[in-house]
């Protein structure tokens, strides 16, 4: 029973265990304590400043001027262009923009094949891998070789199987197996498309794979039992248990792999070379050829402010509709 103390004065004292008296003076310890985590962190807040947000700055800036090759000595020389760089971009009847709108359509349609490819194989895997069976761990290594491999020596390795006269690609499917009446041209011509693609979905699968296999581990087994004691067989299991509980990890994962593949730079940079051939001319290499190959580096920043632009709205379409599906299931 908490009691109240009445001094000789007359006055009320306060209460023993009242939250004002448990109070008291801010110790210089738990202030010291309060602000750790906060400087902890001031590093990496430095570091994301100076390599992602003042560059992301100063792009923007370049983007309003008429920067070329007779201002890089003095970039604040260079003439103010307002929005006439952004117009110049989007000019559809122009030969730029004609070829930016056909670079973007063409990175629209590598990304949503390597994407879907992607998550396709690595599903395929992951389920595979949740069965026992002799040699699983080295399967689940020798899987993700692609993932840890440095991308460009896996790229200049896949160059080098894409030669005509001397490339494993050929030899297979020419010499060895008789599929093809000539070797292809694969780094060239409308097959580097597909080149591209079958690099792209080699290097990105396993990721898929691993963040899957991840997932799969927090799915109860009494589920998969109960469905097999119901008579559900494998299909109806992946269709009604696994991928409604792979809901969340599916949707982060297909949003990560969009935004590395439309950004994909290393890949066909590598792959081609400076220049792409205009079957495989993705919005990134575009977008450097426009930049260092014309010397217009204001045109080539106002091409990447709408690449950023797109993909922001993109993104946050995908998050609005995927938290909306989200909410309305969990109702």
């Amino acid at each position: 029973m908490n009691t109240t103390a009445v001094p000789a004065t007359g006055e009320p004292a306060v209460r023993k265990n009242s939250p004002g008296a448990a109070r008291g003076p801010r110790r210089p310890g738990r202030t010291r304590r309060t602000a750790l985590p906060y400087l902890l962190l001031l590093p990496a807040l430095l570091l994301e400043i100076l390599i992602h947000l003042l560059p992301i700055v100063i792009g923007v800036a370049m983007s309003f001027k008429e920067l070329t090759q007779f201002y890089l000595r003095d970039w604040g020389a260079a003439p103010w262009r307002g929005l006439d760089n952004f117009r110049f971009a989007v000019d559809f009847d122009t030969p730029a923009g004609e070829s930016l709108l056909k670079s973007f359509t063409t990175t629209c349609l590598f990304t949503v094949l390597s994407v879907g490819l992607c998550w396709l194989l690595g599903t395929a895997a992951a389920v595979f891998m949740q069965e026992t069976f002799k040699g699983r761990g080295f399967l689940r290594a020798l899987f993700l070789v692609p993932y840890a491999l440095p991308v460009y020596a896996a790229v200049i390795t896949w160059s080098f199987m894409f030669q005509r006269d001397n490339g494993l690609i050929n030899h297979v499917l020419h010499d060895q197996l008789g599929l093809t009446d000539n070797p292809s041209f694969w780094l060239i011509g409308d097959n580097s498309f597909w080149a591209l693609l079958i690099v792209s979905v080699w290097k990105g699968w396993p990721f898929a794979f691993l963040i899957i296999m991840a997932g799969l581990q927090n799915i109860p087994k009494e589920l998969y039992e109960a469905g097999a004691l119901d008579g559900a067989g494998m299909w109806q299991q992946i269709r009604k248990i696994t991928l409604p509980s792979l809901r969340s990890v599916n949707q982060v994962l297909v949003l990560v792999l969009f935004l590395w593949t439309f950004n994909d730079f290393n890949t066909p940079f590598v792959l081609f070379g400076k220049s792409a051939p205009e079957a495989a001319d993705l919005i990134s290499i575009h977008i450097y050829q426009s930049s260092f190959a014309t010397w217009n580096f204001g045109a080539g920043a106002a091409m990447s402010v709408l690449l950023l632009l797109f993909l922001l709205l993109v993104t946050g379409v995908y998050l609005f509709f995927t938290s909306r599906g989200r909410k309305a299931t969990d109702a």
